[in-house]
This record gives C-alpha cells, structure tokens and sequence, in this order.
C-alpha cells in the first residue's frame, strides 16, 4: 500500500518546452519526413487559441501519418511533451496535433488549399524554423 501512495504522489517532470520550441522541433521533424510549404506562424496577441501555428503540406496518406506519428513519438519520448489532442478527417488527408501552445496542421495539398490558413493568418510574423537558419543566426 505504501507504494501504492508514493505512485500516485510522484510528479511528473515539468514541461520544459516552449510553444515556440514545439513549433520549431514539429517543423523541422516535418522537413526530416519531407514535409513541403512548411510555416510556422507566432500568434501571440493576434488570439487566445494558441501561440504558434505549423502548418505543413504532406503529399499522401503514409507521409501523413509518418510525420503524425514521428512528431508525437519523439515530443513525448523525448522531450516529455504530451499532446493535448489530435483531430483530423476519415480520409486521413489532414490532422490537428493540439499541444495548447502550439497547433500543428498537416493537411494534403487539396485540403491545405481548401482551408486556406495561411490567408486568415498570413498577416502574423513567421518564425524561422529551418536548421540551416537557426545555425547562422546564433553564430
């Protein structure tokens, strides 16, 4: 029974990534898995429903699923990020990864062109996400 108690008192680690920092590590996974048009939106003060946007282009359903999954895995493997829920349609041609701070959409080109994201949010900053940028920038 004692160790039954001290189970269930334990913590878990705190979550040390940044919204931004999820961001970044989802856009650069999307690349590794060859993610196309990938953007990464800073929404803070522009709305209450998230931080950052990613938004990513994968051009069939296994790409899709293989940056879902490779994404979620290696947050929470890695990082001890869990996401807070994921939403996407029957075809499996978009899907929603909900990590509160940061919203990462990976959609089929159709449906990316469909809802048109970048043309409601096409006014807030963008971060520089990409490996190459983020190595001569802190040089």
């Amino acid at each position: 029974m004692a160790q039954q108690m001290e189970l269930a008192t334990t913590k878990r680690p705190s979550r040390t990534m940044t919204g931004r920092d999820i961001a970044i590590f989802a856009a650069q996974t999307a690349e590794d898995k060859k993610g196309d048009t990938i953007i990464v939106y800073d929404l803070r003060g522009l709305t209450d429903l998230t931080d950052y946007f990613v938004i990513v282009t994968a051009h069939s359903k296994a790409q899709i699923r293989a940056i879902v999954e490779t994404i979620s895995h290696d947050l929470k493997k890695q990082h001890n990020v869990n996401k807070y829920g994921q939403e996407g349609n029957e075809n499996g041609q978009w899907i929603l990864l909900d990590y509160s701070d940061c919203v990462i959409h990976i959609f089929s080109p159709q449906l990316r062109e469909y809802y048109g994201l970048e043309s409601l949010w096409g006014d807030a900053p963008r971060v520089n996400w990409a490996k190459k940028e983020l190595k001569t920038a802190t040089a």
